[in-house]
């Protein structure tokens, strides 16, 4: 069977793992969400535009979700949209609306076809004037759509970006039924196969250490300014809305993806080589395949504390 596009002209590991290695100095960076289907992009995103001296947003995209928030993967990218709008007033950053793009409609339809949206070919035109020493960091903390149909649509641009992306379990957990990997499993199957360097963030096992309780909310959030009171009320309403006990906490997932990029000590991670997405929901580990960066552990109590700081400064 012959390979697919995105399996052709892989790099070798030597020069996978030198683009795998912490950022050094100021990078640019752009942030792919799906902001409004939870309360942790809204954290992610903010986190990223206050480290603006290690972390140069270039473009924003909208990712398509569906869940109880959405009617359908449209309806969630459109309100993600939206939400990133309103949060770059917050935070003062009307500059950057010009470079927020709309996503994805829908999920791939299959491992060769694209979908065509200004996101997916943002990243596709603007990858192109990066080069593989100096990349472009794509941050992803939704299904992978956008950034798969850009690889899709030029291949040229797996040597020139480095995706870290927060999307499916741990390894070693029993399932990976994920919500950013199931979504759209075709475009995660393209991002562990395609030979761009990836650093993966997994969910359940790892990231779920990053939680945040209410009082944790009220007392560090509220009453700072207008950014934390918005990010700490929707936390809140959220955190209330799905708890299962009174004693409940949240986990943020997405501002790890964003910390991985910053010089503090808040994650290790390891080199591996990168494992097979099934359509099962399982993972298929490989000895053979490129290698990776895999995040396996958090460190909690130091990422909340530059959370906080950054935020309410």
């Amino acid at each position: 069977m012959a390979k697919k596009v995105w399996e052709q002209n892989i790099p070798d590991d030597l020069t996978l793992i030198r683009r795998l290695q912490k950022p050094a100095g100021r990078i640019d960076v752009v942030l792919d969400t799906d902001t409004y289907n939870e309360i942790d992009d809204q954290f992610a995103l903010s986190y990223m535009i206050k480290n603006d001296d290690k972390l140069n947003v270039k473009a924003i995209y909208a990712a398509p979700f569906f869940n109880d928030k959405s009617v359908s993967p449209v309806d969630g990218m459109e309100k993600s949209y939206a939400e990133i709008l309103t949060l770059l007033d917050l935070l003062g950053r009307e500059d950057l609306k010009p470079n927020v793009f709309k996503g994805s409609e829908t999920y791939l339809p299959d491992e060769d076809t694209p979908v065509d949206s200004p996101a997916a070919r943002d990243l596709a035109a603007r990858a192109m004037q990066y080069t593989s020493e100096n990349p472009l960091y794509v941050v992803a903390i939704g299904a992978i759509t956008n950034v798969a149909s850009a690889i899709l649509m030029n291949p040229d641009i797996r040597e020139r970006i480095v995706i870290v992306w927060l999307g499916g379990h741990a390894l070693h957990w029993p399932h990976n039924g994920e919500f950013n990997l199931f979504q759209d499993v075709a475009s995660a199957r393209i991002i562990f196969g395609c030979g761009a360097a990836l650093v993966q963030l997994p969910c359940q096992g790892v990231v779920s250490a990053f939680t945040i309780s209410g009082p944790e909310f009220r007392d560090y959030f509220v009453g700072r300014n207008a950014l934390c009171d918005h990010l700490a009320k929707y936390a809140i309403e959220e955190g209330l809305r799905t708890a299962s006990a009174e004693t409940w906490t949240r986990v943020i997932w997405d501002v790890t993806a964003v910390a991985w990029l910053l010089d503090g000590d808040f994650m290790e991670d390891t080199l591996m080589h990168s494992p097979i997405p099934q359509y099962d929901n399982t993972w298929t580990p490989s000895n053979t395949r490129h290698f990776m960066r895999y995040v396996y552990n958090i460190h909690r109590d130091r990422l909340l504390g530059d959370l906080v700081h950054k935020l309410t400064q």
